[in-house]
């Protein structure tokens, strides 16, 4: 009778966030970080998310968008680097995979498969980067979906008919920001809406043939929709049909893989902590709209779903025997070393045309005293191994991870095991943003440890 070894075999799954890459990796030697290298290749997989395209700098020129903002270049010559750390299974159709445009979203695609390693989430038409990527190991066979929440305008991958092409891009999954409010405040809305024209303006659109909203149930006031509802809040709502879609290939991908993993890049965050929260490391959730995605993944066959956007370690979720994780966090984060940026990255800020980027970093985060180069809370971060037997899974164990917020712009970013005060803080972290979903974190010799 025909039997393989991965009958009676262990798997093991290693989890980090988002990859922010612009230096080498394989050259440092220090203990706290050859030990977690250990720790990842010590996994038959290992994932992370991929923030940027695979592209030499002039290679190709960046792709203009209104705003500017930091455009992510990983150079070739890096990946190897990255697989020497044990990362083989990326998702690399994050909010940063369209910077060099749709010739760069091709060029990732092709760097990545030329350096051996396996990828989901972008694709030179939608029906690929909605399609799951396989690894084979010895101990299973492991599929990779990958969607994004978090894209550009412009970056969402065509749909190919019979009669048309599609277009090289991602797997977005589209969602809109509805702001509840109780039916006075909703008045007082439409109320000012009227005075300003923008009813008359709607009417015009849709005389135009402009899809518009239903206004007996919502209303649209300066680029944001609202409707009644309680609690009042924000909440974030997905396209059903790109949830659809999705899950149609959770579907396919358990018929041909022993472990099945799902992946969503989400920079909205959620729960009751966003109508107080005044900095993003202080929110305690990522949107309903995710969460929601996940159990559904989960029911459809997924083993593993893991959201990563907001640069913060969230809360582990044990849904029917399997893990969601609400965020990752950051696991290399080193965009301050950016080589080379276009023009309207620096007209955002005000910067001459002889500026370079270290003018750009220092206008863009204020000297250190805004955003992530100032908030202590996003340099403390975690690596995840999930263990399985025989398909199920068996421990989950958290390792904190330090990315050097004190340390020199020249060597942050990169990622050691930390043990004592830090790591107490972040398992602290973990374990009480877990236990909202009924997870139990507890700390075995400075490591995070749960079983389901």
């Amino acid at each position: 009778m025909y039997r393989s070894q991965y009958e009676d075999a262990r798997f093991k799954l290693g989890l980090v966030g988002d990859c922010l890459l612009t230096r080498r990796l394989s050259v440092f030697t220090e203990p706290e970080y050859l030990q977690l290298r250990e720790i990842l290749n010590e996994a038959d997989a290992t994932f992370a998310n991929l923030e940027g395209p695979v592209n030499r700098y002039f290679a190709h020129p960046f792709f203009q968008r209104q705003g500017g903002g930091t455009y992510m270049t990983v150079d070739p010559a890096l990946l190897p680097d990255l697989r020497w750390l044990g990362v083989n299974m990326l998702a690399c159709g994050s909010s940063h995979s369209d910077d060099y445009g749709q010739v760069g979203v091709l060029d990732t695609i092709n760097y990545l498969d030329q350096a051996g390693i396996m990828h989901a989430g972008s694709g030179r038409h939608l029906a690929e980067a909605r399609s799951p990527s396989y690894l084979d190991t010895a101990n299973g066979r492991v599929a990779l979906i990958a969607a994004n929440a978090q894209f550009n305008p412009g970056a969402r991958a065509g749909e190919a008919r019979y009669d048309s092409e599609g277009h090289p891009g991602v797997n977005a999954i589209r969602q809109q920001s509805v702001a509840v409010l109780s039916e006075s405040k909703m008045e007082q809305i439409r109320q000012v809406g009227a005075e300003l024209g923008l009813d008359a303006d709607s009417k015009r659109r849709a005389n135009q043939g402009e899809a518009v909203l239903d206004e007996d149930k919502s209303y649209e006031f300066l680029n944001h929709r609202f409707t009644v509802g309680s609690p009042p809040g924000v909440r974030n709502v997905a396209d059903e049909r790109d949830i659809a879609a999705n899950l149609h290939r959770v579907l396919e991908a358990r018929e041909f893989a022993d472990y099945v993993v799902v992946s969503l890049h989400c920079h909205e965050q959620g729960g009751p902590s966003m109508m107080t929260a005044s900095k993003r490391s202080e929110v305690s959730d990522i949107a309903d709209f995710a969460i929601d995605f996940g159990r559904r993944c989960i029911d459809a066959g997924a083993d593993v779903f893991v959201a990563h956007g907001p640069q913060v370690p969230l809360g582990i979720e044990i849904y029917k025997g399997k893990p969601i994780f609400h965020g990752l966090g950051t696991f290399i984060f080193e965009l301050e070393t950016i080589q080379n940026l276009p023009a309207e990255a620096y007209e955002r800020f005000d910067l001459g045309d002889r500026a370079t980027t270290r003018d750009f970093i220092r206008g863009r985060y204020r000297d250190d005293t805004v955003g992530h180069t100032s908030d202590p809370f996003q340099w403390r971060q975690m690596v995840a191994t999930c263990d399985f037997a025989r398909g199920e899974l068996q421990e989950i164990k958290i390792h904190p991870i330090d990315l050097g917020f004190e340390s020199p712009r020249s060597q942050r970013g990169r990622p050691m095991l930390v043990k004592g005060q830090m790591a107490d803080e972040i398992l602290q972290r973990v374990s009480d943003l877990s236990s909202m979903y009924g997870t139990k974190v507890t700390v075995q010799d400075g490591i995070g440890v749960i079983h389901p």
